[in-house]
């Protein structure tokens, strides 16, 4: 169904590359279900160091238990259930099985607080959650104030009351759920993935059927994986990143998809002795790990099987490209998508990679570079990266579930907007330079600062709170709040302490401020919006290196 073909250079893979999505595709049925049962489709070593193998064999049958299993509790077509599952084996169970079933999954991130878990819920309209035993606690303390919340699936630990354990719904399942008339697949909507927005609540992102198509592109290209290689990319489930390198592409170029359940402190070290102990091929992972792993030993570790590296997420420096080349003859391939997209801009193997540039389009995705006004930029002036939609694009979101007017902000005149900044080169090479908004990216993580900022002036000392992102060598980017206090209260460091502790327990721990300054009042527009893009500005002369 899906065949990787060699080209020669960019402008040969325009000419030829072309991606289909088949009739009424369904990963579960027209991928899974067609793979050699006894191949190895996932490796995964826990935090504890425990390494297991698991073929298509296994997913096809836990897939199918589960799906029935859950059709008995009343899961159907276009209900939306939410996933907590970190990195482990069951995410993929559960995704493939809630695929058969045409029911949406919403995988979330692990640093889900009550509040997250509550607002999303309710946001979502969610009626099931399947979580492992350290997220349930967060759960039964939201639950009360989730009225449409019915169904609790507990993966490992003792069982709480009221919740289902997930090794008995397996047991119970039939083998076999063959695809009948009313499955779901092509159009049909399949996915949502919650992203950070800069206001307000997180969108949600909905994808249809066809979406896993698309990562093809990702991964027999980008990735450059071949039949039989074993490929790590470092995101967990919670994020879009996960399934453009641990899912869908990974399987239909015939990879196995290794996973790393580290938990608690990412420690490079550890990392490299993974990829050195389980010969890992090719990897992906954002700048700052790299940026980590660049400063070890080494030569201390057998890299001899990785043969191809890619990186997204952030910006790339100069230094750590040229570091990791040195060390293993082997450059950074960097890319560029979005929780709406899969991958849009990339450079391929066939391309002489510049370092801090992101690539040129994929073929499938036309791409200008617009200003304002929806014209397109000379060569070299920045522009909104913009996509044209008269004709459908394979990999393009199909709306922000429930918010037509969230949509139609960013579709329309036949195009997609994205929000991001670029310029292009002499040789058509695409330079990111970040969000038309005041989205934070920092390890990896997409942060919206409206959701620091509420967190902060719910603190009795602050009246107003602006966030910014701030240069960071190692994270990207790293949070900072500009706040004016309260009367009566003072500036210092005991207070800053507070203030990012006090963050820390109201919201994901990532996301609290690093810096925080005290100023007497916020620069604003006439009509009384902060501006943000001042407060940047001198970031940049009091921070940047």
């Amino acid at each position: 169904m899906f065949a990787k073909e060699t080209y020669e250079d960019y402008a040969d893979f325009c000419a030829r590359y072309k991606l289909e999505a088949p009739e009424n595709f369904n990963f579960s049925y027209d991928v899974l279900d067609k793979m050699e049962p006894e191949k190895t489709a996932l490796i995964h070593v826990s935090d504890a160091g425990e390494r297991r193998e698991f073929n298509f064999g296994f997913f096809q049958e836990t897939s199918s238990r589960l799906a029935n299993s859950l059709m008995k509790q009343g899961v159907k077509k276009g209900d939306r259930v939410m996933l907590v599952l970190y990195r482990r084996m069951e995410y993929w169970t559960v995704m493939l099985a809630l695929h058969r079933i045409g029911a949406l999954p919403i995988p979330s991130p692990s640093l889900l607080t009550k509040k997250d878990i509550s607002q999303r819920v309710n946001y979502a309209n969610v009626t099931a959650i399947i979580c492992e035993d350290s997220i349930c606690e967060r759960v039964d303390e939201a639950k009360g104030d989730c009225p449409n919340l019915n169904l609790l699936v507990q993966i490992d630990g003792e069982l709480n009351e009221g919740w289902h354990d997930y090794e008995t719904l397996l047991s119970e399942g039939a083998t076999d759920c063959p695809r009948t008339a009313d499955s779901p697949g092509g159009d049909d909507p399949m996915v949502i993935f919650f992203s950070s927005g800069t206001t307000g609540l997180p969108k949600m992102v909905l994808h249809s059927f066809t979406y896993p198509c698309s990562h093809f592109s990702t991964a027999a290209h980008w990735h450059d994986l071949e039949d039989g290689d074993i490929h790590l990319t470092l995101s967990e489930t919670g994020w879009a990143k996960s399934v453009w390198g641990k899912f869908y592409g990974q399987w239909m170029a015939g990879a196995t998809v290794f996973v790393w359940d580290f938990r608690g402190k990412f420690e490079p070290a550890h990392l490299l002795q993974i990829m050195d102990e389980n010969k890992i091929t090719t990897f992906c992972a954002p700048p700052t790990v790299y940026r980590f792993l660049v400063r070890e030993d080494l030569s201390q570790y057998d890299l001899s099987a990785l043969r191809h590296c890619t990186t997204a997420g952030e910006l790339l420096n100069d230094s750590v490209f040229h570091a990791w080349e040195k060390a293993f003859n082997i450059p950074l391939y960097e890319g560029y998508g979005q929780t709406e997209t899969t991958l849009q801009i990339a450079t391929f193997k066939f391309m002489t990679p510049k370092p801090g540039s992101i690539g040129k389009p994929v073929p499938g995705w036309d791409i200008q570079l617009m200003d304002e006004t929806g014209q397109p930029v000379p060569q070299g002036e920045e522009g909104e990266i913009c996509i044209r939609i008269d004709k459908p694009v394979l990999g393009l979101f199909d709306s922000y579930m429930d918010e037509p007017e969230k949509t139609a902000s960013v579709k329309f005149d036949g195009w997609y907007h994205t929000g991001d900044k670029a310029w292009a080169d002499e040789d058509g090479y695409f330079w990111f330079m970040g969000r038309t908004d005041d989205l934070i990216k920092s390890s990896g993580y997409r942060i919206g600062p409206f959701e620091v900022e509420s967190a902060l002036v719910a603190h009795d000392s602050v009246v107003e709170a602006a966030v910014t992102g701030v240069p960071d060598d190692v994270r990207g980017q790293i949070v900072k709040a500009t706040i004016v206090l309260a009367p009566g209260y003072e500036g210092n460091d005991e207070l800053t302490k507070q203030l990012q502790t006090f963050v820390r327990e109201l919201t994901a721990p990532y996301k609290y401020p690093r810096i925080i300054e005290y100023v007497d009042d916020l620069p604003k527009t006439i009509s009384g919006k902060i501006k943000r893009k001042e407060i940047r500005e001198a970031d940049l002369k009091k921070y940047a290196k």
